[in-house]
């Protein structure tokens, strides 16, 4: 007897399988049914925040830029050479300094790298009874602070 020829009746449950493919791609598309609403939860309404652009202009408001209004020679003004100044100096490694009152200690490091090539641990300001702002520049262990004040600063 020879074997029977495979039927091509669909399998059994050939329903439920094309029922569960049609089931998967209405998850994949997603069902739009209802949509359901959001609840508010104050009683204030907030404006949405919507799409921002980067700005792209057609020419400058500003034909030139104004000039820096601290610029490192502005930052510090002099260099103090004061009893006190000068032990600070021999003692503590430390230059004093009288800088502009809205430098900050960035500025001024920034001003005693670029003018003087030297590098600060640490700087502390303070600003003295007649308005002037006082900075105290420890510098580093390898730089002394004696041979700066006498061969870039002349005040010793």
């Amino acid at each position: 007897m020879a074997p029977k020829a495979a039927s091509k009746k669909t399998p059994i449950g050939g329903k439920h399988n094309a029922k569960a493919s049609l089931a998967s791609k209405a998850t994949l598309k997603g069902i739009h049914s209802k949509k359901t609403r959001k609840v508010r939860l104050t009683t204030t309404f907030h404006r949405p925040k919507t799409l921002q652009l980067s700005r792209s202009p057609k020419y400058p408001r500003k034909s030139v830029p104004h000039e820096a209004r601290l610029d490192h020679h502005k930052v510090l003004i002099n260099p103090l050479n004061t009893e006190s100044a000068m032990k600070k100096i021999e003692e503590n490694n430390t230059l004093v300094f009288v800088c502009d009152v809205k430098a900050n200690k960035r500025q001024i490091k920034a001003a005693l790298k670029t003018l003087y090539d030297v590098d600060c641990v640490k700087i502390n300001t303070l600003v003295r009874p007649d308005g002037s702002k006082k900075a105290y520049c420890r510098l580093t262990p390898d730089v002394d602070a004696l041979d700066i004040a006498a061969t870039k600063l002349n005040i010793v």
